[in-house]
């Protein structure tokens, strides 16, 4: 009996991994596809045009970053649904307009003008019956003090020069923002609870909460149709 049959997870199901930079959603993302048998759907952070840029000049690039990130994002969710699912999801399209774009609209590095145009895009694309949400969304969390200490342990150098003010800023927006996200089921795991690159076994208690998420999900969704 594989992972998906012993934990009850269908063969279709489309789960996304969302959190702050630094907390693991690539490992955690990549975990899980490989114990389910999964593909994944990774942030292609190394072709992005803009992110450069982007850190060097928050005011000039986040309205172009921002866009980008929408229309890819919305390409790989038509793309998993196209081929049937059975996809782990690296970040979620969610957090593009519940983040990022507000908090650069908040704090003055993105326009009202570009910030009207970037929510009404989204919510043409995403906020509509059409748009097809995944089963589970994980939302990995932790200490602020342990997240800083992951993006420094990684060194990407534009992560290293970006003030830790801006990487406080974000975690408190994340924990605001999943406290009232609403869009699918969600499942909270406390990154101090697993360890996932010296521990293999560490994924199968988060195999068996997935399992009974999504089938809790897939009844209610059934008695609505139902009704």
């Amino acid at each position: 009996m594989n992972a998906r049959e012993r934990h009850g997870i269908p063969h279709d199901s489309v789960i996304t991994i969302a959190g702050t930079v630094g907390v693991g959603k690539s490992t955690m993302t990549q975990s899980l596809a490989n114990a389910l048998q999964f593909r994944t759907s990774l942030e292609k952070v190394e072709t992005n045009p803009y992110l450069d840029k982007f850190y060097s000049d928050f005011e000039r690039w986040s309205f172009h970053l921002q866009v980008y990130f929408l229309a890819e994002r919305f390409k790989e969710q038509k793309k998993i649904f196209d081929y049937g699912g059975g996809f782990v999801q690296d970040r979620s399209i969610y957090e593009d307009t519940g983040i990022f774009a507000k908090m650069h609209y908040e704090k003055g590095t993105m326009s009202e003008t570009d910030y009207n145009t970037y929510t009404s895009l989204f919510d043409a694309m995403v906020m509509t019956p059409y748009f097809p949400h995944p089963d589970l969304l994980i939302y990995l969390e932790g200490s602020f003090d342990d997240i800083i200490e992951r993006i420094q342990m990684r060194g990407r150098t534009m992560e290293q020069q970006t003030p830790i003010d801006y990487w406080k800023e974000m975690y408190d927006r994340y924990e605001n923002w999943i406290d009232n996200f609403n869009s699918c089921p969600v499942l909270r795991l406390n990154i101090a609870d697993y360890d996932l690159l010296t521990n293999e076994e560490s994924i199968e208690p988060i195999l068996d909460k997935i399992g009974h998420f999504i089938q809790q999900s897939r009844k209610w969704r059934s008695s609505r149709q139902l009704t």
